[in-house]
């Protein structure tokens, strides 16, 4: 990405913290390095403050930090960063600095008060992801060829899933095509296959494939750092009157989410439009999460389109929708698509169809 790419990152962060009176911040969490910096070590901090912005880390990553780094002021020293930016004066006199308080342990704060005992620490929450929730061209780019990778995996692998195939197989064989195509796989692939489907996060096991059996394939590729993320539930064998019953349910809660979705609808409204539906048709009770989440550098992100949601979806989000219907003992269903949210409505990324499919 390029340096105005970041530049402009940088400047709606300040214009925040300017808004709300502070004179800077400290950032320590590395996804929100990453985002303001380029940085994708595994050490880095940034700082504002009114000398000026700058990166800390250590010697492994001086070239690397040479390379990647936008917009600061690097120091690459030994020591905790807070000892480097002490000892190199980063923070001089009586500031009012942000730091993260969702990240920040009890002990880095108190270390943080013992060297600069004159700045006053305010902690922020989601200061950073809010500004990152809303997503430049250059962040949907990234997006969009995951997702398109993920297309392509999903394409490749399908049809060599039958009766007699184990979910770990199916697994590891999604895991190898996303590093092949792109940086890897956004989470570890879920395949769950008959009852265990039931269990919206299963890990997967030996269990072979069997005849009769709904199988959800959870999984994704990352490219960039950015994370795409479907989900789809063919069934093996054949399809009977309640496999196609339950299909068609979340198939329509899901399609009438994404009809739904556009910026200026609150993430709890988006959410009852795929839960009343499930409960009209009586499986309310087996509708055990939330519609969706954002997408980014990280695989969950603000927002979330859940019941207890206070948020709004706003122009440029991308999220997912994803409802599911689960019967213990039996099997799930989950369907899940990639969005842009746009003013009017939201644009679908995932091309891997959605109709009820028939393997093996």
């Amino acid at each position: 990405m390029s340096a105005s790419i970041f530049q402009r990152r940088q400047n709606k962060l300040k214009s925040e913290l300017a808004d709300r009176g502070l004179d800077g911040m400290l950032i320590t969490n590395l996804t929100n390095v990453r985002y303001l910096s380029g940085f994708t070590g595994s050490a880095g901090t940034c700082l504002f403050t009114p000398r000026g912005q700058f990166f800390i880390s250590d010697g492994r990553y001086r070239e690397q930090s040479k390379e990647e780094v936008r917009g600061f002021t690097r120091y690459i020293d030994t020591g905790t960063h807070l000892r480097i930016a002490a000892e190199n004066e980063l923070i001089p006199g009586e500031l009012k600095l942000g730091f993260e308080g969702d990240f920040v342990s009890v002990n880095q704060f108190q270390q943080m008060r013992e060297l600069f005992p004159t700045v006053q620490w305010e902690s922020t929450s989601r200061l950073v992801e809010e500004i990152a929730a809303v997503k430049d061209p250059a962040e949907l780019e990234a997006i969009k060829t995951a997702v398109e990778i993920t297309d392509r995996v999903f394409g490749e692998v399908l049809p060599r899933l039958k009766a007699g195939v184990t979910e770990k197989e199916a697994a590891i064989e999604f895991a190898l095509r996303f590093r092949r195509y792109g940086d890897g796989e956004a989470y570890p692939p879920i395949v769950a296959s008959g009852p265990n489907g039931a269990l919206p996060h299963a890990v997967p096991t030996d269990r072979p494939f069997q005849k009769g059996d709904f199988v959800v394939i959870d999984a994704a590729a990352k490219y960039g750092g950015y994370h795409s993320d479907l989900t789809r539930t063919p069934v093996i064998g054949e399809a009977s009157g309640k496999h196609r019953e339950i299909y068609e349910i979340v198939q329509a809660a899901q399609q009438a989410a994404c009809d739904a979705a556009k910026a200026g609808m609150s993430c709890k409204d988006l959410d009852s439009v795929t839960r009343d539906y499930i409960t009209e048709h009586g499986y309310d009770k087996y509708y055990v999460h939330s519609t969706g989440h954002g997408l980014g550098l990280e695989i969950h992100t603000i927002p979330r389109l859940s019941q207890k949601s206070r948020e709004v979806l706003k122009e440029n989000y991308v999220v997912t929708i994803e409802p599911g219907i689960y019967l213990p003992g039996w099997g799930g269903v989950r369907i899940e698509d990639d969005v842009v949210i746009g003013k009017d409505g939201c644009e679908i990324l995932n091309r891997t169809t959605k109709e009820l499919m028939v393997l093996g």
